[in-house]
């Protein structure tokens, strides 16, 4: 093994250049897969952090218009939803829906506390938001059932309206005017994304007030038992019929309820978050392919060189996979050794992405969301791109080797 060794380094220092410059390229190679596999991964963590805190297993209606005539009604007509539907909801799949709630809106609301105002929506949602939604509490408590019962004027706030009102004081027990009507604030909430910050009040309470009768904007629930895209779809089509028969539309029409189905958009997410990985380790794999090629024809380049001396070899009784493991092991160590080097050196650009943007949101006023985050590769990439080094150079030595074996001794001594 030693004077393997050896005689590799004593080839690689004999051509130094040209070994450092066809090294160079396998270098690049594998540092644009490991910092392209962070950049990917960067936006891959920033899909899934959208929905971390939202309830997978969930579904939202909300009202359409029909695109099909049924029992001699025209289409066209707009559908709507009331208190009414999100009890039949709740009645019609009870080995289905776990949890339903709804939400009423009123918009542009200007809630104002002392010299501060500001315009916003104001949301009327069940106790049960929480459970369906990507909020978390941040100070203070939800809306609960006895605000719902006695519609109580409460209202809980988004932490950014809270800071835009109160600035850095604790806004839970004051009250606020919103459009003439006065609501006492008990909590303040978070949420991942925020494209629209909303007030939270009970969904009785903003019926009431803002005379909603018993209209609702949306009915969102949660479901058990639907494990796949199939069983999502199924579960759709029976709530269409279900529904379509109290609000008299087409069971198959699918522009008089549009649901939004957060399973089956979170096996897109996992689809589409799949294939940006095949195509990163593809382009990758390209980029590396022209330093495999030119590890390749230096090892020729070396076979032609030393044909002598392998001519020397086998006539003096060296067997040929002896020749063959020397060319193989040399293209291994240039492959390996530049490899690393370019591993290291991506993955320090990955851990740089980390610190300057690891965190990187999309913030405007009312609207924030992350768009990257954790641009970095774990272990199981390292294990991966060692791999590909060592198959790599493997490949690009084994037909320099194979042309080493064939050399005939008798030739070999003649060439120049």
């Amino acid at each position: 093994m030693t004077d393997l060794i050896q005689e590799i380094y004593g080839t690689i220092m004999r051509n130094k250049l040209r070994t450092a410059l066809t090294g160079f390229s396998v270098a690049w190679g594998i540092f644009m897969l490991v910092v392209l596999l962070g950049a990917g991964n960067g936006l891959i963590h920033a899909f899934e952090g959208q929905s971390r805190d939202m309830k997978m297993n969930s579904m939202k209606v909300f009202p359409g218009f029909t695109s099909k005539p049924y029992k001699g009604m025209q289409e066209g007509r707009s559908v709507s939803l009331d208190n009414r539907d999100r009890a039949l909801t709740a009645a019609s799949f009870p080995g289905r829906v776990v949890t339903a709630g709804a939400t009423v809106s009123q918009a542009n609301v200007t809630l104002t506390y002392g010299q501060e105002h500001l315009t916003i929506g104001v949301d009327g949602v069940f106790p049960n938001y929480p459970e369906l939604e990507a909020v978390r509490l941040k100070e203070g408590r939800f809306i609960n059932a006895r605000d719902m019962k006695e519609c109580r004027k409460v209202i809980v706030l988004h932490e950014k309206t809270a800071n835009t009102l109160f600035g850095l004081a604790s806004p839970v027990g004051e009250y606020l005017n919103a459009g003439g009507v006065v609501y006492r604030v008990v909590g303040v909430y978070r949420d991942q994304n925020s494209f629209s910050p909303t007030a939270l009040v009970p969904f009785a309470t903003l019926q009431a007030v803002y005379a909603k009768g018993d209209s609702i904007d949306n009915i969102t629930f949660s479901t058990q038992g639907l494990a796949d895209e199939a069983g999502n779809k199924a579960f759709e089509a029976d709530y269409r019929r279900v529904l379509g028969g109290q609000k008299q539309f087409d069971p198959t029409d699918e522009s008089a309820l549009w649901i939004w189905n957060r399973f089956t958009q979170y096996l897109q997410q996992q689809t589409a978050a799949r294939i940006l990985h095949v195509a990163i380790w593809v382009i990758g794999i390209f980029t590396l392919l022209s330093g495999i090629v030119g590890v390749s024809n230096i090892m020729l380049i070396t076979v032609r060189e030393r044909t002598h001396e392998f001519g020397i070899r086998k006539a003096l009784g060296a067997k040929p996979r002896s020749i063959l493991w020397l060319i193989i092991s040399e293209s291994v160590a240039i492959t390996t050794f530049f490899g690393y080097l370019g591993m290291v050196a991506g993955i320090g650009v990955t851990e740089y992405m980390n610190v300057v943007a690891g965190k990187q949101t999309m913030d405007m006023g009312v609207f924030s969301m992350t768009v990257f985050e954790d641009p970095t590769v774990d272990l199981s990439v390292a294990f991966q791109a060692t791999l590909t080094l060592i198959v790599a150079g493997t490949l690009a030595g084994l037909f320099p080797a194979l042309k080493a074996v064939r050399i005939r001794p008798i030739e070999a001594l003649r060439a120049d």
